[in-house]
């Protein structure tokens, strides 16, 4: 009996062992700092990260109960970092124990797997933020009276569900950019990851720095809807290529979703924002309602959703081909074998050599001379 070989580890800060070990690794960082808290010496630091920051309070004579509000500010960069840490690890977690398990049944090819992989993790993280923010939609009045978006204007204080949702939106799309490398996406795929991840963050972090929280919030909850179909249908199709009807409901609503996007974008900066103009454009107070401001945001969105039409178009199309081609062999297919079936019968005439007629009769026999 020969002795088993044992796998060879990789050498130590190697590629693969990076690759292999990120988890754990971030997972100890992040670990040290919660360790931070339990020290005063370090407690004062290490709160920064862990905390959500610029923390102003309000006391009115009808409540007896301060109202708390928040502000955005540049420690927040460092709570974005942990919650970053926090994503990474969460993301190995439900790719070791749940991605992983079900990619083993399925057996699926190497481009399956990692779109598999893209889809489960997006789908989850989909489904979380939208539940997390249609419950924030629901506490406050931005659905049912659309004048919020732009009244009072700038929103500078937030809820802190509202600060917390943008804090962990922004450190999602950000721990994105290295799970590119620790995944290993294959080349073909990065340049279309990075496409949306970047506009992700943008689009994020220009509606939270320029306090437009609330059309952000709204847009966000529309679109995770959206997304969430997409790749949920996609994981059934994985698991089962006749379950196509998701895709369907998907192309409806996403096709929705961009005209809910155009509406509300021009309503606001077209409409609210412009009639509440403040002349002063002051960074300190948060206003950045100018004509400059809002053309570039408006700008921004319109680009953005022509550029997501023209891809989905282009998918449309591409599906519509593919399914034109695989329907022109069936038709070449059943032709062939009506024709085959016709001949069969003539071919039944000859039994050993000999013609047989349809009566039963034998053909006539030529007597063979005799010398």
């Amino acid at each position: 009996m020969g002795l088993r070989r044992k796998n060879k580890s990789p050498p130590v800060l190697s590629h693969e062992f990076v690759i292999q070990n990120h988890a754990d690794a971030v997972s100890c960082l992040a670990m040290g700092l919660l360790l931070g808290l339990m020290f005063e010496v370090t407690a004062k630091y290490v709160i920064i990260f862990i905390t959500v920051q610029y923390n102003v309070t309000y006391t009115t004579d009808d409540r007896s109960e301060p109202i708390h509000f928040y502000e955005y500010g540049p420690k927040d960069i460092a709570t974005i970092f942990f919650y970053m840490l926090i994503a990474i690890i969460l993301h190995a977690v439900i790719q070791e124990y749940i991605l992983d398990k079900i990619n083993r049944r399925l057996h699926l090819s190497k481009t399956k797997h990692s779109k598999f992989n893209e889809s489960g993790q997006l789908a989850f993280f989909y489904l979380f933020s939208f539940a997390w923010g249609a419950s924030i939609l629901t506490a406050e009045e931005f659905m049912t009276n659309p004048t919020l978006l732009w009244k009072d204007y700038p929103h500078s204080r937030m809820f802190f569900q509202v600060k917390f949702f943008y804090v962990c939106q922004i450190a999602y799309w950000l721990h994105a950019l290295p799970e590119l490398y620790f995944q290993k996406i294959r080349k073909e795929d990065i340049p279309r990851q990075l496409y949306y991840i970047c506009l992700y963050i943008a689009h994020i972090c220009g509606a939270y720095v320029l306090n437009l929280q609330r059309l952000g919030l709204i847009l966000l909850v529309s679109h995770y809807l959206v997304e969430l179909i997409f790749h949920a249908s996609r994981l059934f199709y994985f698991s089962d290529e006749n379950k196509q009807k998701g895709f369907t409901f998907w192309a409806l609503l996403f096709v929705m979703a961009r005209l809910l996007t155009l509406t509300l974008s021009v309503l606001t900066f077209g409409f609210g924002l412009a009639r509440v103009e403040n002349p002063g454009f002051s960074i300190a107070d948060g206003n950045f309602n100018v004509l400059t401001v809002r053309i570039s945001c408006l700008a921004a969105i319109c680009l953005t959703q022509a550029w997501m039409m023209w891809k989905f178009i282009n998918f449309q199309l591409k599906k519509w081909r593919e399914h034109i081609q695989n329907q022109i062999p069936k038709k070449k297919i059943t032709y062939t074998k009506s024709k085959s079936t016709k001949k069969e019968p003539n071919r039944a005439n000859f039994v050993n050599g000999a013609v047989k007629l349809e009566d039963g009769a034998s053909p006539r026999t030529r007597k063979s001379k005799v010398l």
